[in-house]
């Protein structure tokens, strides 16, 4: 039986504006609707692309989406930032319309889109809980009886009584998940909001989540950049790019399809910045055109970085990621003391690793450019590094673990 159906849903929005927009554009679209013609702006808007300018007014947040989600399903739905991942739940959660295009729905929803929606702020935690719980069409006495569970789940029982509005924000997502999670909907739509709660709770949502839709038969659409989290959860995967829907399938290919997706041999400065990362090469030492590093070689991460202004006590980390996003290591500057003065205009900084230990393959890159202060930039758009093997026989694989460290064996003790 089907839980979710989107035929052909668009979403477009009017940079800058609130509303439709102009008295003008108003009129023109009331005309054309009298005359049975088509909305005249749904012919124009760019695709949301966040790295591309653009000259037209409108965008499209999403585009032509189309997808069936059936009851029971365990959904994640990954992507980059501005991908449109947010935009999709909200239009799925009916708290906005789409532009174009119809969704049907087989029961009710609770959602969890950020922090803040969903709870009076002058309403205590207990009155936030019932007034939920009308909202879904359950009576006083259905949520009495989910009430103790809740309150319970949630860890905020000495604050039940008090406005939310003082609720710390991880206090606020504790409550408003335990709400979400036990209250009786059929489908639960959970965005990243999980991200503000600390690591212990995160695992406790995780498996109350695996609980709805195995135990309970409920349907959960999941966001999140956590990988193996969705991998953990989810059985079924779609992926957005661009407003586009770019896969949807099980959730091991979706992966897959992101991950290779997100390959770039080249960096997009945001240029936009005061200090950002200009270029970065990585290549064996003494070999600057290798283009690659090698396993128990040393190496050497070459960082460019612009700056517009002089800056003292920079440091800089670049993270090293698997295919489901597990970080391997972070090479780190303050990690050791060392920090960096940049002059105006280009500097290079070199961090050279002697025997670089992960065995060949792509791992994903994330670059970290900042102070004591302020991040000042923090690169994270799919850049990957290829490592090669330097073993003639015997090569070791993955199931052996990611790193190979320097060792010496003999049948003598030293």
């Amino acid at each position: 039986m089907l839980a979710l159906k989107a035929e052909n849903i668009s979403k477009q929005y009017r940079l800058g504006q609130v509303g439709t927009g102009t008295l003008t554009h108003d009129l023109n679209r009331f005309w054309h609707k009298v005359r049975g013609k088509e909305d005249p702006y749904l012919m124009i808007g760019e695709s949301n692309d966040r790295s591309a300018k653009g000259s037209s007014e409108y965008v499209w947040s999403l585009r032509d989406i189309n997808f069936e989600i059936e009851q029971g399903d365990a959904v994640g739905i990954i992507g980059r930032n501005g991908a449109g991942k947010s935009t999709l739940l909200k239009l799925l959660s009916k708290v906005t319309k789409p532009t174009t295009g119809k969704i049907y729905t087989n029961g009710r929803i609770a959602s969890l889109l950020e922090v803040g929606t969903g709870f009076h702020p002058e309403m205590t935690g207990r009155e936030n809980v019932y007034l939920n719980g009308a909202i879904l069409g359950m009576t006083k006495k259905e949520i009495s009886r989910k009430f103790d569970e809740i309150v319970d789940f949630s860890g905020v029982e000495r604050y039940i009584d008090t406005p939310v509005k003082r609720y710390s924000s991880g206090m606020y997502v504790r409550l408003a998940f335990a709400v979400a999670a036990h209250l009786e909907s059929e489908i639960l739509i959970v965005d990243e909001v999980l991200a503000v709660g600390d690591a212990e709770f995160q695992k406790k949502c995780l498996g109350k989540m695996g609980d709805v839709t195995k135990g309970e038969g409920r349907t959960i659409l999941f966001v999140s950049h956590n990988l193996p989290s969705i991998l953990q959860l989810c059985q079924k995967g779609i992926m957005l790019e661009n407003g586009l829907l770019k896969g949807s399938s099980d959730i091991k290919s979706i992966i897959s399809l992101y991950t290779h997706n997100s390959d770039s041999e080249n960096i997009i400065p945001n240029s936009h910045k005061n200090i950002y990362l200009k270029d970065f090469k990585s290549y064996r030492k003494g070999n600057d055109d290798s283009e690659n590093l090698q396993t128990m070689q040393d190496g050497v991460l070459e960082f460019r970085i612009k700056s517009n202004k002089n800056i003292k006590n920079i440091k800089i980390g670049i993270g090293f990621n698997d295919d489901l996003g597990n970080r391997l290591f972070t090479p780190f500057s303050g990690h050791f003391q060392q920090t960096f003065d940049l002059s105006s205009g280009e500097n290079i900084i070199f961090c050279e690793i002697p025997s670089f230990p992960l065995k060949s393959g792509k791992y994903n890159c994330e670059i970290y450019i900042g102070d004591n202060s302020e991040t000042h930039d923090y690169y994270d758009k799919g850049l990957k590094i290829n490592v090669k093997d330097n073993f003639e026989q015997e090569k070791p694989d993955y199931s052996q673990g990611y790193f190979t460290i320097n060792q010496t064996w003999t049948n003598e003790r030293k």
